[in-house]
């Protein structure tokens, strides 16, 4: 089984652009996210903010280059996660946002919005074929960190 998996990772098809590079964020909705925060923090040491927690860790080989993925808890109310129906949405790290969206609509997956940019980096949400909406992030990691400072967070390292 991690034949298989190294394998579809490490596999590049030709002429294609790059698509997902990492986990960028899970986000799960729940009854009471600042308890929930609460727990997490206490027992399992997340360094938790008013949104959940930021894991801090460094690219590839590269231990220069840091990089980073959200945790978040959100209110069971939320309707963040529409058109999706599901409890938990799912962040991807991404390179060439405008690029990758231009070839997902070219092989006709639902694009459910406009990309956005932030300082932080550009987002944009589309659906897979179960209805589960993910959330695609080409990040700026040096102005999320920066962002993160700004806010006095600390991140999980």
């Amino acid at each position: 089984m991690s034949g298989f998996a190294f394998k579809a990772v490490t596999e590049n098809k030709s002429d294609e652009t790059k698509r997902v590079t990492g986990i960028g964020g899970i986000f799960f909705k729940c009854k009471d996210p600042k308890k929930m925060r609460e727990w997490y923090e206490s027992h399992l040491g997340l360094a938790t903010n008013e949104y959940g927690a930021v894991f801090e860790w460094y690219q590839g080989a590269d231990q220069s280059k840091k990089g980073f993925s959200q945790w978040s808890p959100f209110s069971e109310k939320t309707k963040y996660f529409q058109p999706s129906e599901k409890d938990f949405m799912i962040n991807y790290r991404v390179e060439n946002l405008e690029k990758l969206i231009e070839q997902l609509k070219k092989e006709n997956v639902t694009v459910v919005d406009k990309m956005e940019t932030y300082e932080y980096g550009k987002f944009v949400h589309i659906m897979d074929i179960e209805g589960n909406k993910i959330e695609l992030w080409e990040p700026n990691d040096i102005e999320y960190e920066k962002l993160g400072q700004k806010m006095g967070s600390k991140t999980t390292k």
